[in-house]
């Protein structure tokens, strides 16, 4: 152990470097055993994986065209055919 302040209490302690959350702290062992007493229970549980299967989709057959209708609020569909004359 080497001699470092202590980043939570700033006293000159023998400190052991932590690593929280990707950045590194100089803590001591007494602060170090308080913070992991205020912790214990906090958190996610960690409960037991389990697989999801996705139900197969159920495919709506289409509704014949003379059958479909607008949406409401929606002009109709006007289908209509030129017959060309030469």
């Amino acid at each position: 152990m080497i001699i470092y302040k202590c980043d939570l209490c700033g006293e000159l302690r023998d400190c052991v470097p932590r690593q929280i959350e990707g950045t590194e702290y100089d803590i001591c062992s007494s602060c170090w055993d308080e913070l992991t007493a205020k912790l214990k229970g906090k958190g996610r549980t960690k409960s037991a994986r389990h697989a999801v299967r996705n139900l197969p989709s159920v495919v709506l057959p289409e509704p014949s065209p003379e059958t479909r209708k607008p949406f409401p609020g929606q002009p109709p569909e006007i289908i209509g055919e030129s017959m060309r004359t030469n």
